[in-house]
């Protein structure tokens, strides 16, 4: 009798449970609240040092960012798998999303220097060169330079330091630039000062890695976009990989409608004209230009994005040119050039350089037929004698004045164009 009692209260339970189960998984509120039996796991990118490039450091760009990568606070959005994959480590950038509070999202680039292929090949040629090997510490390689020590033992950042690097924007150093680029140096807590008392020796080597691979990280930080100049904002770095603010290249908009390609080129006229006149007496210049050389934020503003082939000469102090800089020439002056290439003179640099090559290569595709027929060809002969090379004693100022007088009456004042918008309204500036 026992027994069957004590088999008759365990069916009863064992319906009960049944019951109550049923009953939970029919109310959406009470299956959400019921804790799960086994723990949830939260995925997480699997952050490996070689998809970063610390496995490379101090031969890197810096470290100020690599804690948001690592608490998923910059996440590569447009690849995001159930397991938060990471994209493919050979393409040169990404999109991502950046957050100060895992709750707001802003969009941001995330690019690398230069490609993995060249980044790889430069690697080699450090180690093949220096200690006749294939594989080596880059740091420890670098570290026994002429260059490098050098730098140690100086206590400013000054032209002969900078001697025979590649990037354009040393093409013509001036003392005050090299001071700002110490002074704003954002890979170190506490900037401030022209002189390198503040910089460890991890520190120089890692500021000479970047300016002799690629200067567009160092042009954000001394030109930041609060103070006015026409560059995505600079976020911090990690290893080989920068992070700026997020823009659309140029070339995403050659389609677009004829009131928004007008409203561009005239923003690009406005650059090109600040970047030859600007209060700091800096002189800025292109070696080349290409469909993504420039970007358009959300709010449809237009944006240097990619300042890697930007040259810069110092109007104030004049440029400091070097006795045989063609012949000046080390690892790092190789990194991603062929080390036979020459060097341009400081001389033969043009005020109306930048503005030819815009007329060459990037405004008929902006405006190409998207005008009525008396306005088209104006436009398009205009176009056509800029880019052939203007008039040799025409001025660049009052060239790009015509061109404005012709835009200016064909864009509109609407929400699309969020820079300017209400203020259109009520300005002759808009």
């Amino acid at each position: 009798m026992g027994r069957w009692m004590c088999c008759l209260c365990s069916r009863v339970a064992d319906w009960l449970m049944l019951l109550l189960v049923l009953a939970r998984s029919s109310n959406p509120s009470t299956a959400a609240t019921a804790s799960p039996s086994v723990p949830h796991v939260r995925p997480s990118y699997s952050f490996g040092r070689t998809f970063l490039g610390l496995d490379k450091c101090n031969a890197c760009i810096g470290t100020s960012i690599c804690k948001k990568f690592f608490k998923e606070e910059i996440r590569f959005d447009t690849w995001l798998s159930s397991h938060l994959k990471l994209p493919p480590s050979y393409l040169l950038s990404y999109l991502g999303n950046y957050t100060d509070d895992a709750q707001s999202w802003r969009m941001v680039d995330i690019t690398r220097l230069t490609t993995k292929y060249q980044h790889d090949r430069a690697d080699q040629r450090i180690c093949t060169s220096l200690l006749k090997t294939k594989t080596c510490s880059l740091e420890q390689a670098l570290r026994r330079t002429h260059r490098f020590q050098k730098w140690l033992r100086a206590k400013r950042l000054t032209p002969d330091l900078v001697q025979g690097l590649s990037s354009p924007m040393l093409r013509c150093p001036s003392q005050r630039l090299l001071d700002r680029i110490v002074r704003r140096y954002a890979e170190v807590p506490d900037a401030g000062s022209i002189y390198m008392d503040h910089l460890t020796d991890q520190d120089k080597l890692r500021l000479l890695y970047t300016l002799s691979v690629n200067s567009h990280p160092i042009l954000l930080q001394i030109f930041p976009d609060v103070e006015g100049w026409p560059f995505p904002r600079y976020l911090g770095s990690c290893g080989r990989l920068v992070v700026s603010a997020s823009t659309r290249p140029l070339r995403d908009f050659f389609r677009a409608a004829p009131e928004v390609a007008a409203d561009l080129a005239l923003q690009l006229l406005a650059v090109l004209r600040s970047m030859g006149t600007n209060d700091l007496n800096y002189f800025f210049y292109f070696t080349r230009v290409d469909v993504g050389t420039f970007g358009v934020f959300s709010n449809g503003h237009l944006f240097i994005r990619d300042a890697s082939t930007l040259g810069i000469i110092d109007k104030e102090e004049g440029s400091q040119p070097f006795d045989g800089q063609q012949e000046y020439k080390d690892i790092f002056s190789c990194l991603t050039v062929d080390c036979q290439s020459a060097f341009v003179s400081c001389n033969s640099i043009r005020e109306k350089q930048s503005l030819v090559m815009v007329c060459q290569e990037l405004l008929p595709k902006l405006l190409k037929g998207k005008f009525l027929p008396p306005v088209q060809e104006k436009i398009d002969s205009f176009l056509q004698h800029c880019a052939e090379g203007l008039a040799d004693d025409q001025d660049v100022n009052e060239a790009m004045a015509k061109l404005a007088q012709l835009l200016k009456p064909l864009r509109s004042c609407d929400s699309r164009f969020a820079y300017r918008y209400p203020d259109c309204k009520y300005s002759d500036k808009y």
